[in-house]
C-alpha cells in the first residue's frame, strides 16, 4: 500500500509530460473467452515498461473499479506511440489479437485518452498519502508557503 506521508504534499516533474488513460468496458460479461484475454494483456505491458525506462514510460496508476482504469505517465507522445507501433513489445500483437477476436462486434469495448501536459501547466496535492499519481513519477514536495493552494501552485509554475 505504501508509507502515507502524513502532510500535504504536491508533486512536481521538470519537462512536458504526457498523461494516458486507458481501459476497457465489458459489455458482454458472460463471454469470459471474449473480454478475460483482453483483461489479462495489460499486466504484462505494464511489466515491460517498467523494465524499460529508455522507453519514455514514467509509470503508472491503476484507480479501482471493474475495470479498473489505468493512468500512465510518459515523457512524450512521440514514445507513447512508439510502444504502441513497436512490434516486438507486447502490445502489438494484444492489440492485432483484439481486432481479430473482437473488432466490433460489441462484446468488449476499449478506449483511451491521451493528454499532452505543458510543463507548468498542472497542480496536484496529496495529503494523508501514499505516493500517488503524479506523486509516484514526479518529485514530491510540501504544499506550504508560496504552494499553499491550487492557485499558488499553478501560478508559481506559470511564472517559473
Amino acid at each position: 500500500m505504501g508509507n502515507i506521508i502524513n502532510q500535504r504534499m504536491t508533486a512536481e516533474i521538470k519537462g512536458d509530460f504526457v498523461v494516458f488513460l486507458i481501459g476497457m468496458r465489458i459489455n458482454r460479461f458472460w463471454k469470459l473467452h471474449k473480454w478475460i484475454p483482453v483483461a489479462r494483456s495489460m499486466p504484462g505491458m505494464l511489466r515491460e515498461l517498467s523494465m524499460k525506462p529508455e522507453s519514455g514510460f514514467l509509470g503508472f496508476q491503476i484507480l479501482g473499479g471493474i475495470p479498473p482504469v489505468i493512468v500512465q505517465y510518459w515523457r512524450s507522445f512521440e514514445q507513447l506511440e512508439a510502444y504502441a507501433k513497436d512490434r516486438e513489445g507486447l502490445h502489438y500483437p494484444a492489440w492485432k489479437d483484439f481486432n481479430t477476436r473482437i473488432r466490433s462486434n460489441g462484446d468488449v469495448g476499449i478506449w483511451h485518452e491521451t493528454y499532452l501536459v505543458k510543463e507548468g501547466s498542472y497542480e496536484c496535492i496529496y495529503h494523508n498519502m501514499p505516493k500517488f499519481g503524479l506523486g509516484k513519477v514526479g518529485e514530491l514536495v510540501p504544499a506550504s508557503g508560496k504552494k499553499e493552494s491550487a492557485s499558488q501552485r499553478i501560478a508559481k509554475k506559470q511564472q517559473d
